[in-house]
């Protein structure tokens, strides 16, 4: 357990990416950068299939996630070869989680075509970009050169070489120092608690919970209320019964499992704010009020309406998984309506066409995703017309609790 709360999970790392065409070295980059043989080289084109991730820890800038992705000029394409698509699509997908992204290129090629998409698609995202020209080893790059490549990219421009470490120092410092942008409520909860605060944390120990270990969601929440300086008393349910008469000062808020709204509800005072991991978590990633508003759309469900049921990992699923079983059992019998469900996990997200042919999707809290990603799903279904809702808020409105954001 201690080892599981010392790691900094990879949905809470600084995202930093490396895009660009095939044989540009990304690959080589990475490892340079890591100071370890991360990533496989090779100088045969396409050898990076899926992306390759490394978990660093660089300061200033803390607990970073590298990521090596495949070549977007895969030839594959072209030849009408489905697996080319599919390469090129992984290595794009990363531009919706990164926090800071370096495009890889090198002196003979420039800023051409693909780096010049690359780098629309990055300001479209809101990404900030460095642009590494990589071999200057092989061919040298003119300071003039350099200096015309900065302006044409609009980004910072570093002369690297992956195969005898020139420039990686200075690339790997920018990166350290860089501060992506983040929004200024990005707290789970510290942000409500003063110093000597009290919250109570209720986390059930059943059948569904981990052996050994608090799930994410739990542990995040119990870290913020020790930065909050603030004191955290953790219960299961059971224990709740008489709890807070004996307590020398009320809580400041009472933070639940969803799956229990109703019965810790019960016990908690009325004058103590209630509220769940899963709302929080949704706050946490900046989308609580488009969750929030999704919760109506449950009122307007009909017969044969289909609902998207969707979580970010893809934990092994239990006699009465909260997703694929209890979820639907209760919105089926909050809404009278026979509905027609589909599932989907980790990076198995629809497109939002495919969107489109629901009525409602319903997602987890998102732990295990990224802000960045988290957000980008919420934006995919307001494109596509669809209330989007997560556990927590949904089981709330269909047990009729009133939570505090």
């Amino acid at each position: 357990m201690a080892s599981g709360l010392a790691e900094t999970p990879a949905s809470e790392r600084t995202r930093i990416v490396l895009f660009g065409r095939r044989n540009a070295g990304k690959s080589s980059l990475l490892n340079a950068l890591c100071g370890q043989p991360v990533a496989l080289v090779s100088p045969v084109p396409g050898t990076t299939a899926d992306p390759v991730r490394k978990a660093v820890e660089w300061l200033p800038l803390g607990p970073c996630l590298l990521v090596d992705t495949a070549g977007v000029d895969d030839d594959a394409v072209e030849r009408g070869e489905a697996i080319g698509a599919l390469r090129a699509g992984r290595a794009r997908r990363e531009i919706r989680e990164a926090d800071a992204a370096v495009v890889v290129t090198d002196a003979a090629t420039g800023f051409g075509p693909w780096e010049r998409a690359l780098a629309s698609e990055l300001r479209d995202a809101g990404t900030a970009f460095f642009l590494a020209v990589n071999r200057v080893d092989e061919i040298p790059a003119a300071p003039e050169r350099l200096a015309a490549l900065a302006a044409e990219a609009a980004a910072p421009v570093f002369a690297v070489s992956a195969a005898t470490g020139e420039g990686v120092s200075a690339l790997r410092d920018a990166l350290a120092s860089s501060r992506p942008d983040e929004p200024a409520s990005q707290r789970l909860l510290a942000d409500r608690l003063r110093p000597g605060d009290l919250v109570v944390l209720v986390v059930p120990i059943d059948g569904a919970a981990p052996k050994g270990r608090l799930i994410l969601p739990q542990q995040l929440a119990l870290r913020d209320v020790l930065d909050a300086h603030a004191a955290a008393l953790v219960a299961q349910p059971s224990e709740l019964s008489g709890l807070f008469a004996g307590l020398p000062r009320p809580p400041r808020l009472v933070v639940t499992d969803s799956q229990v709204f109703a019965e810790v509800r019960a016990l908690v005072p009325r004058d103590v704010p209630l509220t769940g991991f899963s709302v929080l978590m949704a706050r946490y990633k900046g989308d609580w009020n488009a969750l929030r508003a999704g919760a109506a759309a449950v009122d307007a469900l009909r017969d044969g309406d289909r609902v998207l049921v969707c979580e970010g990992c893809t934990h092994r699923r239990q006699c009465g998984d909260i997703g694929t079983v209890k979820i639907p059992r209760w919105l089926a019998e909050a809404t009278g309506r026979k509905l027609v469900f589909d599932f989907a996990s980790g990076r198995d997200w629809p497109d939002r066409e495919k969107l489109r042919g629901y009525a409602l999707v319903v997602h987890c809290g998102g732990c295990m995703l990224s802000r960045r990603e988290m957000r980008a799903r919420v934006s995919d279904c307001a494109s596509a017309g669809v209330p989007v809702v997560n556990y927590g808020v949904l089981i709330a409105k269909l047990r009729g609790v009133d939570l505090d954001a």
